[in-house]
C-alpha cells in the first residue's frame, strides 16, 4: 500500500527549523553592525571566565650600533587590558501554534531581521558610548561631563563644552584634515582609520561638491555596511548609533540613546531612565579611529534556538549574544561633537 506524498518534511516545516532562523539572523546581525565590523575583535568562545585579559607590549626605540660593543637589549614589561565580559542580551519571540497556522511563510524572515537588527544595535551602542573615553575622558552619569575630551567637527581641536548650550559645530574640510593630523601625531596610522559620523553629518557631507566627486565616492563601496566613501585616504561611514549628547539647563552633559521620537525620554550611558524637561541642546557624538582604539570581546556569538512550548502551544525562539566591550588604546581613537 502506498504511503502517498502528504508527509512533514523540511519545507513544510521550515519556518521552526532552528538553523534557518539562526542563519538569517545572524546574516542580519552582521549587515547592521557598522562599528563592531571596525574594531578589534576577540572570539572568546569556549573559553571559561568572565575576564579576558590582553597583553599590552610598549613600543620601543631604535638604538645606536657602536663599533665593538653588544647590542643593546629592549626590556619591556607589557602591561595588561582588562576586558570583563558582563554583557548578555536576548531578543525573544513566542510563536502561538495558530499565530503560525494563520501567517504568512514572510512571518519568519520579519522577525529573524528584527532580532539581527536589535542586537546589532545594542552591541554597536555599546562600542559608541566608549568614545567619551579617549584621549583621558570619561563616560559620566547625570550632573557631570561626558565627552569633555571631544573636539568640535568644525575645527577638529576645539574641545566640547557642556556648558548651556554647548558648542559642537559641523564637519568641515579643516576639521577633518585636523583631527587626521592628532592622530597622525600620535604615531597612528591614518591609512588604517575610520571616520563613523551620524546620518546629519553624512548630509552634510553631500551638500560640499568634493566630497560628492568620483575620489569621494569610489566605486564598489556600497559591500561595506554603511561606507560613504574615502576622505584623504580615511573610509567614512554613517551610523544612526552615534550617540545623542544632551546638554540640559545647567551645566551636566551626558550621552544619551533615546526612546522616545521627540527626544524626552532615553537611557544613558548608565543604563538609567533618562526624562529630559526644561530647556536642553542636542548633540551627536562621532569618531575617527584605528581598529585597535577598542575592542569587542565576544564569548558567545550571536545564536538563535528555538523550543516548542506544549504549555503554551506554540514556539518559543530566542537569541542572544555574550560579549564585552572595552578601550585599548586611548590615544587612537578621537570623538568628536556635531549638532544634531
Amino acid at each position: 500500500m502506498a504511503l502517498g506524498t502528504n508527509h512533514q518534511t523540511v519545507t513544510t516545516t521550515a519556518n521552526f527549523i532552528p538553523e534557518i532562523w539562526s542563519d538569517e539572523t545572524i546574516a542580519l546581525y552582521k549587515q547592521n553592525l557598522v562599528l563592531g565590523n571596525l574594531v578589534t575583535k576577540y572570539p572568546f568562545k569556549g573559553k571559561k571566565g568572565d575576564t579576558l585579559n590582553i597583553p599590552v607590549p610598549a613600543r620601543g626605540s631604535a638604538t645606536a650600533k657602536a663599533a665593538n660593543t653588544v647590542v643593546a637589549f629592549v626590556a619591556d614589561t607589557a602591561g595588561v587590558v582588562q576586558v570583563v565580559v558582563n554583557k548578555h542580551f536576548e531578543y525573544s519571540y513566542m510563536f502561538e501554534d495558530i499565530a503560525e497556522a494563520q501567517a504568512m511563510s514572510s512571518m519568519r524572515k520579519f522577525y529573524t531581521d528584527a532580532a539581527g537588527y536589535g542586537l546589532a544595535k545594542k552591541v554597536d551602542q555599546d562600542l559608541h558610548l566608549l568614545g567619551a573615553t579617549f584621549n583621558g575622558g570619561s563616560l559620566s552619569g547625570t550632573g557631570t561631563t561626558s565627552y569633555e575630551k571631544a573636539v568640535l567637527g568644525g575645527d577638529g581641536t576645539t574641545l566640547f563644552s557642556g556648558a548651556t548650550p554647548g558648542n559642537g559645530t559641523a564637519l568641515t574640510d579643516a576639521g577633518i584634515r585636523r583631527m587626521i593630523q592628532t592622530l597622525e601625531d600620535s604615531d597612528v596610522n591614518s591609512s588604517e582609520l575610520k571616520l563613523i559620523i551620524p546620518p546629519v553629518e553624512a548630509n552634510v557631507l553631500r551638500g560640499i561638491a568634493r566630497f560628492t566627486e568620483q575620489a569621494f565616492v569610489g566605486s564598489g563601496d556600497a559591500i561595506k555596511t554603511g561606507k560613504l566613501g574615502m576622505l584623504y585616504g580615511v573610509e567614512v561611514f554613517h551610523s544612526t548609533n552615534c550617540p545623542w549628547v544632551q546638554v540640559d539647563s545647567g551645566t551636566s552633559t551626558q550621552a544619551v540613546k533615546f526612546t522616545s521620537t521627540a527626544h524626552t525620554t532615553g537611557v544613558d550611558e548608565l543604563g538609567e531612565t533618562v526624562t529630559v524637561s526644561g530647556t536642553m541642546t542636542n548633540y551627536r557624538a562621532g569618531l575617527l579611529l584605528h581598529k585597535d582604539a577598542m575592542c569587542h570581546a565576544e564569548q558567545i556569538a550571536i545564536r538563535t534556538q528555538a523550543q516548542y512550548k506544549v504549555e503554551y502551544l506554540g514556539t518559543a525562539v530566542v537569541s542572544d549574544t555574550v560579549y564585552g566591550v572595552k578601550e585599548l588604546r586611548d590615544y587612537a581613537a578621537l570623538s568628536f561633537i556635531v549638532p544634531a
